[in-house]
């Protein structure tokens, strides 16, 4: 077995940008004690996912504005912690962009405090608080050179999961792992997505969400394994594996989870899901944007 560690933070959110760096870096320095080999922490720690009237304008410009640069110390001191502890962090922040609105942004730092995997989210909640941001761009995956060897990992943060493509591309593009920070309500609906998620595409996922300290929170972090059916010993026949491996509660905490690499490598090679038997020239309608809808109507008419 060749277990990588992930500390799930699912800590309650700070007031103030100084704040949630001073707790962060704490509950960094906690994980990397247990044997964290990756610490993930909820959407847009950086302001705690801060929520404001959505009708209030000069609310709005004052949210944005608290972004972050990475050149800021806010981001750097995160940096400095994966190399001084050793461990890989997934650090979230509002990122400050030059003559832009800001974006919600996924750092990932190695054990050696390398900056490997820069992402933006793509999906943003246009409707709600993120109205204040622009988008990224697209999805990409990076090796993570960890203790338990190198991991191929990617990134999709919140509302991007309850898109199919988000985890498919991901897939493609070679993820073993991806890391979901996020920032919601979660419920039975959006477990089943994630399940799915693994299921479909043989992909690890591990998600961070915010306990039920936060007014749009109430825990749920959660780690899914791909592997859904393992061969019995000696039979042709397969065993129904849960692919669930934890699910928190709705307290603040640093949570822990695991992931066997080598049995995850060998389900991937062997099972029949993911990219094996795809049709790509049947799929030419999900990239046609003439069938993109119209944005939808009043935010407060929406379900979501």
């Amino acid at each position: 077995m060749n277990a990588l560690n992930i500390a799930l933070l699912q800590l309650s959110p700070e007031n103030t940008t100084a704040l949630a760096m001073k707790s962060g870096l704490e509950a960094c320095e906690a994980a990397a004690t247990a044997g964290a080999d990756i610490a993930l922490f909820p959407e847009l720690w950086s302001n705690g996912y801060a929520v404001f009237d959505l009708h209030d304008r000069a609310a709005g410009e004052a949210w944005a504005g608290g972004a972050v640069g990475p050149e800021s110390e806010f981001v750097r001191t995160f940096q400095s912690a994966a190399r001084r502890l050793r461990m890989a962090i997934g650090i979230t922040f509002l990122e400050a962009l030059p003559g832009r609105r800001p974006r919600n942004s996924l750092y990932l730092f190695d054990r050696n405090g390398a900056l490997v995997l820069k992402y933006s989210k793509v999906h943003i909640v246009e409707h709600g608080t993120e109205g204040y941001c622009s988008a990224g761009e697209g999805f990409s995956v990076a090796q993570l050179e960890t203790a338990r060897g190198p991991v191929q990992v990617g990134a999709m943060i919140c509302f991007d999961r309850e898109f199919p493509e988000s985890a498919r591309v991901l897939s493609l593009l070679g993820a073993e792992l991806v890391l979901v920070p996020n920032a919601c309500l979660f419920d039975d609906h959006r477990m089943t997505q994630m399940k799915t998620r693994a299921f479909e595409d043989k992909v690890a996922l591990a998600m961070t969400n915010y306990p039920d300290t936060h007014v749009d929170g109430n825990g749920r972090s959660l780690a899914i394994s791909p592997i859904a059916w393992e061969r019995v010993k000696g039979s042709p026949r397969m065993r129904y594996l849960e692919t669930l491996l934890l699910e928190t509660g709705p307290k603040p905490g640093i949570y822990h989870c695991s992931f066997d690499l080598n049995a995850m490598r060998e389900y991937r090679h062997n099972s029949i899901w993911g990219d094996t038997f795809r049709h790509p020239e049947a799929y030419q309608p999900l990239v046609d944007p003439k069938l993109v809808p119209p944005p939808l109507g009043d935010s407060d008419s929406l379900i979501h």
